[in-house]
């Protein structure tokens, strides 16, 4: 089985994935899941989910790169990605996947800052005297 390419998109983040049969693994940026991740159990999950509904966690390796943003952003696009690789990999999966929402992209994304505001939304404080 040739290799199975998708990208997945969150905030500022990318993750370019590649799906493969195999026995399970995942690699983020050249290093193991756990090693990337360290001791964000919430994110790991977060990654793995679309794998766990469609039980395929044991059947296909991962190879994944992420540019961008931060750990949760990369975790989500990383997730994203997933999905739609194991859509690509077996069109029975995309009924799975899509209820859940694995297959939409998050599109929120930081509000920009407005001038003479302290943050997108947030006035200066007003001074009485």
């Amino acid at each position: 089985m040739a290799k199975i390419y998708a990208t997945g998109r969150r905030k500022s983040s990318i993750a370019k994935v590649w799906l493969s049969a195999g026995s399970g693994k995942i690699t983020v940026n050249g290093l193991s899941l756990d090693a990337w991740l360290g001791g964000l159990e919430a994110k790991k999950l977060r990654v793995k989910q679309p794998l766990n509904i469609t039980k395929q966690d044991t059947t296909v390796d991962i190879v994944a790169t992420t540019l961008g943003g931060g750990f949760g952003g990369q975790a989500d696009a990383l997730r994203h990605g997933i999905s739609r690789a194991l859509a690509a990999y077996d069109k029975s999966l995309r009924a799975i996947l899509k209820p859940e929402g694995m297959l939409t992209r998050d599109s929120r994304s930081v509000e920009r800052k407005k001038p003479g505001l302290k943050k997108a939304r947030r006035s200066p404080q007003f001074s009485k005297r």
